[in-house]
């Protein structure tokens, strides 16, 4: 998988905003964020983006969580855009507010992104996620997803694979982690409501990502984004491993990455010679007990019919 980030060796168009030394650093220093975050470089390349696209014509709001914790711990401040705090579960009502604002003022140019992890958008904030959705508000909506509540404690989220060991799915006997059948794909529920864009997108791919945020931040009504940002604390590895470990989740199926427009598939991105989920997993200490003699013996293969599944349903053989 090329991620387009070394501007040097490539043409000016196939860069990064990543790569080009004058970029915003949206999200700059003395954040707390831990060493290898995905969040806090998943956040960073997605501002840094839309304020690319819009000529720092953006305000963001942020609920609570990690990023916001980690970002904003009074009275200092790492946000170097206009940036509001909202509680747990209304960023998207807050955004619509802020959104509706702006537009009464008769400021058209000012775009409106609200942010938050899978607990606050899958969770707690779905009612409002899903009223945002349903009214078309004109905000783009981002979940940085490390599949858990990593802020207080790695506790099991909604967004939480199958098999999953958290605070709250510990491995004992009988049990095996997060139960299968148990979860939500936010992405399918954004598609359902009918609205504009839905994309998915990873940090190990940041063109890809970037690509996608510039697309969104063009269309007016309701948008989501939904970002893989594996979590070195709460997964389990080294905080160097963090690119690689959200590279395989892409390259095994088990995080597809593609774009929908009014409900309806327009594009992935291919996964060629696709690998097996084995080889992610055992990267992982979150998955450990899926390995050694006393591992459940189709956990494993239960997980690689999910991965299947989705090169199928998303057609990342090549189907575009």
């Amino acid at each position: 998988m090329t991620t387009l980030t070394i501007g040097n060796r490539l043409d000016k168009e196939d860069t990064a905003v990543q790569s080009e030394h004058d970029r915003k650093n949206t999200l700059t220093s003395g954040h707390r964020a831990c060493q290898g975050c995905g969040e806090a470089l998943g956040a960073r390349c997605v501002i840094d983006a839309a304020y690319k696209a819009t000529n720092g014509k953006i305000a963001v709001v942020n609920a609570t969580g990690c990023l916001e914790v980690f970002s904003c711990i009074y009275p200092e401040n790492s946000w170097q855009v206009p940036w509001l705090h909202s509680l747990f579960g209304n960023a998207p009502a807050v955004a619509t507010g802020v959104a509706s604002a702006f537009r009464v003022s008769g400021d058209n140019d000012m775009r409106v992104i609200a942010q938050g992890g899978d607990g606050a958008t899958c969770d707690i904030g779905m009612g409002c996620l899903s009223g945002m959705f349903d009214r078309n508000d004109d905000v783009l909506y981002v979940c940085y997803d490390n599949q858990a509540y990593m802020n207080t404690g790695v506790q099991r989220s909604s967004a939480t694979p199958i098999y999953t060991r958290t605070a709250t799915t510990l491995p004992t006997a009988g049990y095996i982690g997060n139960a299968i059948g148990t979860g939500k794909n936010v992405p399918e529920i954004a598609m359902a409501h009918g609205i504009p864009y839905v994309a998915t997108a990873s940090i190990a791919n940041i063109r890809d990502m970037e690509e996608k945020v510039l697309k969104a931040i063009s269309i007016r009504g309701a948008r989501y984004l939904h970002v893989h940002v594996p979590c070195p604390l709460g997964w389990g590895y080294q905080p160097s491993e963090t690119i690689r470990v959200a590279r395989m989740a892409v390259e095994c199926g088990l995080f597809p990455l593609f774009e929908a427009e009014n409900g309806v598939l327009v594009g992935s991105t291919p996964v060629d010679n696709p690998k097996p989920v084995e080889e992610y997993l055992r990267t992982q200490r979150r998955f450990a007990h899926l390995f050694g003699k006393n591992a459940p013996a189709d956990a494993i293969e239960a997980i690689q019919r999910i991965a299947s599944g989705n090169i199928e349903k998303y057609k990342l053989s090549g189907g575009f």
